[in-house]
């Protein structure tokens, strides 16, 4: 019976995360925090395009306009009760991350 390489590693390197900070910083400045969503979901991309889990890569089928609705819903709330759905604000978006991560097949 031959055993299956049940090895969890990331994989990613200080060259990609270097450049994904840059981009996002200047993503998230230039449309004055609009496009969060979209940053959102390029760092969940990287992030789960080189994590691998007991011997399975990860991928995330998130996109930034599926999140975009959910966050304008949510800032919105937050405004509403002054900052205090902030906390669940980022419940939420750790869900929706959840929600649309799973394993490569």
């Amino acid at each position: 019976m031959e055993v299956q390489n049940m090895e969890s590693k990331f994989d990613g390197g200080i060259l990609g995360f270097f450049g994904m900070s840059i981009l996002s910083s200047a993503l998230i400045v230039f449309t004055f925090g609009l496009a969060l969503p979209w940053v959102i979901c390029l760092w969940m991309n990287w992030y789960v395009k080189h994590t691998i889990i007991d011997g399975h890569r990860l991928v995330f089928t998130g996109t930034g306009l599926g999140l975009f609705g959910n966050y304008i819903k949510w800032i919105i709330l937050t405004v509403i009760t002054f900052g205090i759905y902030g906390f669940w604000m980022t419940i939420k978006i750790s869900q929706w991350i959840a929600k649309n991560t799973h394993f490569e097949k």
